[in-house]
């Protein structure tokens, strides 16, 4: 069964990463148990708002074979193809170079051992500068497609710099390793002085900081057309709502209404009190018509899916997968046995009045095939954190500690825990289903997540399947 990953995203966010073969489904359920002195429920956050500011879905053709030699496969000069074909081949390339040096930057990092690190990250400089020669071998004559040349070849000579450059400021600072570190910086000049040669960037682009970061963001999604699935998001309970609101409305009224006619048959002349009379009755109606609604909703709404996205190839258009999404605040008798055993395994003083939001994400690969050299798709989803604190006290204060005859203090932070539990469900070729459950720890503050930690390894339960 291929496993989910969960990781941290950014200051406030983090991804989980799930990967899908042509025509396969899969499942995930996440139990947020989030507590109560963080002050979020449905009407400080409701689930609508939530999810369209801070849950977004990426997809993406995905290959495991990430490593910088393997990435040559990925690419096709112009000469074998038709345009659409260069392009498509050529952000492939793109794409997989930028994902292979970002792992294996991170995984340079990793090394404890200085003399590993530096090691790797010369391999790391001999194979990045193959591929830049491999790509750069290939350029185009056709105006058209030298624009999209010129594209990748800015970007991905702009990021190399930018990720060598990020290894040199977190690698120790060694003496005895300042060869080693020249040649990282060699290739950083080499490669600045290459974008200066060919002038793909202004003076006055190159000046500002922020105006060259835009301008390689916008290169990196062009870079990605082709690769990247367009996605389009549809509203699954637009005209149920409609409908509902509709159908109360006409109840609401149908019932005013009567008492309205009645009230005109006792009253023979149009008075003050009439009047009041029918003040008030309307002003019951507006009270109670929002409210009713709202209710009658939530009721209808439980547990039934709201969102679909639909992810389409850029060039052909075909459609590749699809999600259907939920999202609702659950209360605890809600909660499938499985999952409440395994909260119950936390900590006692960790076992706090919580508010619980559930969501659930059903993934189908509609596509029978991917494109050549590619057998899984990637859908990632992002949950972004930072409604969360919106709440949060900033907790600062002082620890106070004795040495001797000596009163020292520190300043501390105060920090909060929010427990998800992950449910994975997926089809296999013999028509099986198997799942997994993991349970991880978010610690964050107002400014960042602190750490995600995994409390135990994943478990298979199907014995436990018949208690969802």
């Amino acid at each position: 069964m291929k496993k989910i990953s969960l990781t941290q995203d950014e200051n406030l966010s983090f991804k989980v990463s799930q990967q899908l073969s042509p025509q396969e489904s899969q499942s995930l359920e996440l139990y947020f148990s989030i507590p109560e002195e963080m002050g979020i429920n449905a009407i400080t956050l409701s689930e609508e708002s939530y999810f369209h500011s801070s849950i977004k879905s990426h997809s993406a053709y995905f290959s495991r074979q990430v490593h910088l030699p393997l990435v040559r496969s990925r690419f096709i000069s112009q000469k074998k193809g038709e345009q659409s074909d260069y392009r498509s081949n050529l952000n492939l390339f793109s794409y997989q170079f930028r994902v292979a040096l970002e792992t294996d930057i991170k995984q340079a990092l990793k090394e404890n051992d200085q003399e590993a690190l530096y090691q790797n990250a010369l391999e790391l400089v001999e194979q990045t500068q193959g591929l830049l020669k491999k790509l750069r071998r290939y350029t185009p004559s056709d105006q058209k497609l030298s624009s999209y040349f010129e594209n990748v070849d800015n970007y991905l000579s702009w990021y190399t710099e930018q990720s060598f450059l990020n290894l040199l400021t977190n690698a120790p600072k060694s003496s005895e390793y300042g060869e080693s570190r020249e040649v990282l910086f060699d290739l950083c000049r080499q490669e600045n002085d290459y974008r200066t040669e060919r002038q793909y960037n202004s003076k006055v682009t190159l000046a500002d900081p922020n105006r060259i970061t835009n301008k390689m963001r916008l290169l990196q999604r062009l870079s990605e057309f082709g690769v990247v699935f367009k996605r389009t998001t549809h509203d699954l309970d637009a005209n149920l709502r409609r409908l509902v609101r509709g159908g109360i409305t006409a109840v609401v009224m149908a019932f005013v209404m009567s008492i309205v006619l009645n009230a005109r048959s006792a009253f023979t002349e149009i008075t003050l009190v009439l009047i009041t009379f029918l003040g008030v009755i309307y002003g019951i109606r507006e009270i109670f018509k929002d409210d009713l609604t709202q209710y009658i909703w939530r009721k209808i709404q439980r547990g039934r899916p709201k969102w679909q996205h639909v992810f389409a190839d850029s060039l052909s258009k075909n459609k590749m997968s699809m999600q259907t999404l939920w999202l609702e605040y659950i209360n605890k008798e809600d909660l499938p046995a499985i999952v409440e055993k395994h909260f119950q395994k936390r900590r006692q003083q960790n076992k706090q009045a919580a508010q619980l939001l559930h969501f659930r994400c059903n993934s189908k690969v509609i596509a029978k095939e991917f494109m050549p050299g590619f057998k899984e798709i990637q859908h990632q989803l992002f949950f972004n954190l930072t409604p969360f604190v919106r709440f949060l006290k900033k907790g600062e204060g002082r620890l106070y500690s004795l040495e001797g005859n000596k009163v020292s203090n520190q300043g501390v932070e105060r920090r909060y825990q929010i427990n998800l539990l992950v449910v994975q469900e997926q089809k296999m070729e013999s028509n099986e289903t198997q799942h997994y459950i993991q349970r991880f720890k978010i610690t964050m503050n107002r400014s960042k997540i602190i750490n995600i930690e995994a409390m135990e390894s994943e478990q298979n339960f199907d014995d436990n399947v018949s208690k969802f």
